[in-house]
C-alpha cells in the first residue's frame, strides 16, 4: 500500500481520498483553509458530499509539508485558478522525481497553459501526470462504477498510477497523450455551459445532442491542431467526459449554464452554484487558443459573448443555428462518393 497526499479538500479531492483509503492506502488531505481543516477533522463529512463519511484513518491537515513529505504520489486537486500559486508553495517539499497527479481541469487565461504545464513550470523536478475522465466526485465517493484515464510521460508512471487508483469500481486506462487528455477535460466545461444554457432556455434533447456532437468536433479540431491525438477526443476524456458534464446535474458547469439560460448573470449563477465553475475560467482561454491556432469554435465563441459581452442566450443559439451552410465532415469529399455511386450503378 502507498502513502498518498491529496492537495486540496474540494469534492473531487475528498472523493478520491475516500476511494484511495478504501483500497488501504495511507491518505492525507491538505486544505489551505484552517476552518475547513477543523470542520472536516471534527465532523468527518464534506458539505458537498452528503452521506459520505470520511474515515478517521484519513489524516486532514493544514500543514503542506506534512501532506507532501514521504508520499509515493501527490494528488493535485485545487481549482484551476489556484494551481500555480499552490504549486509554488509546494516547491520547498517537492523531491526530485516526485509523482504529482493533477486531477483538476482548466486552462490558465493569461498564459494559455494547461494545468500540468503550469505544475511542470513551477516544479520542474516533479514527474507530472494527469488523471481525468467522466468522474463526478458524488458518484466515485459512493463506489459507483467509474472509468478514467491516467496520462503520463512514461509508461512506468502511468501504470504505477493505474495500480494505485484502480479497483473493482474505479477502472483506470493509461495514455501517453497528456495534452489531449487535459484539453478534453478543460474544453468540455465550456461546452457544458452551453448545454446548461440551452436547458435553461427550455430547449430539448435534440438541442443537447447537437451541442454535444458539434462541441466534440470543436474540441477535437483545436486539440489535434495543438498536438493532441484524435483518438483521445473519441475516448473517455473527450466525448465521454463531455457527455457526462453536459447531461448530469452533478455538473456545476451545466447548473451554472441553466441559471444563465433562465436569465441570471454569470456572477449570480456562480454565486448560486457555490462551487468553482471551471468553464467560466476556461472560456476566454479556449477562444484565444482557437484564434491562435486558426480553428473555428462557434459554440465557444457564443459562450464567451453570453458570459462577457451580455449577449442574450436565445440570440446566441439563433446565431449558431443561422450560421453559413456547410457539410458535416470536412474530410468527406463529394467527388469520391459521387464517383463510387456511379461505379455501383
Amino acid at each position: 500500500m502507498a502513502s498518498v497526499g491529496v492537495i486540496g479538500s474540494g469534492t473531487w479531492g475528498t472523493g478520491l481520498a475516500v476511494l484511495l483509503q478504501s483500497k488501504g492506502h495511507q491518505v492525507t488531505i491538505w486544505s489551505a483553509i484552517e476552518s475547513e481543516v477543523e470542520d472536516l477533522s471534527k465532523k468527518r463529512l464534506h458539505p458537498n458530499l452528503p452521506g459520505i463519511s470520511i474515515s478517521e484513518e484519513i489524516q486532514i491537515t493544514g500543514d503542506l509539508g506534512e501532506a507532501m513529505e514521504e508520499k509515493a504520489i501527490l494528488v493535485m486537486s485545487v481549482p484551476s485558478v489556484f494551481v500555480r500559486a499552490t504549486a509554488a508553495k509546494m516547491k520547498t517539499w517537492c523531491k526530485r522525481g516526485q509523482i504529482i497527479v493533477n486531477v483538476a481541469k482548466g486552462i490558465e487565461e493569461h498564459t494559455l497553459m494547461t494545468l500540468s504545464q503550469i505544475i511542470e513550470e513551477e516544479l520542474p523536478e516533479a514527474d507530472v501526470a494527469v488523471l481525468s475522465g467522466p468522474s463526478h466526485a458524488e458518484e466515485v465517493s459512493r463506489g459507483l462504477p467509474t472509468t478514467c484515464v491516467a496520462a503520463a510521460r512514461s509508461r512506468k508512471t502511468a501504470e504505477f498510477i493505474q495500480d494505485i487508483f484502480m479497483n473493482e469500481v474505479f477502472r483506470v486506462y493509461t495514455s501517453p497523450d497528456i495534452l489531449g487528455v487535459e484539453l478534453g477535460g478543460s474544453l468540455k466545461n465550456v461546452i457544458a455551459l452551453a448545454a446548461g444554457i440551452a436547458d435553461g432556455l427550455g430547449y430539448g434533447d435534440n438541442t443537447k445532442a447537437a451541442l454535444i456532437t458539434r462541441g466534440i468536433a470543436e474540441i477535437a479540431r483545436l486539440g489535434t491542431a495543438m498536438g493532441g491525438e484524435f483518438q483521445t477526443f473519441c475516448g473517455l476524456t473527450g466525448i465521454g467526459d463531455l457527455i457526462v458534464t453536459c447531461a448530469s446535474m452533478h455538473s456545476r458547469n451545466r447548473r451554472a449554464g441553466i441559471l444563465i439560460g433562465q436569465g441570471k448573470s454569470m456572477e449570480e449563477a456562480m454565486e448560486e452554484v457555490h462551487m468553482v465553475v471551471e468553464g467560466v475560467h476556461s472560456a476566454k482561454a479556449a477562444l484565444a487558443l482557437a484564434r491562435n491556432y486558426g480553428q473555428s469554435m462557434p459554440i465557444v465563441e457564443q459562450v464567451n459573448q453570453v458570459l462577457f459581452e451580455q449577449k442574450s442566450p436565445r440570440e446566441a443559439v439563433n446565431d449558431l443555428m443561422l450560421r453559413d451552410k456547410r457539410t458535416e465532415g470536412s474530410e468527406l469529399l463529394w467527388e469520391q462518393y459521387e464517383k463510387r455511386n456511379m461505379e455501383n450503378k
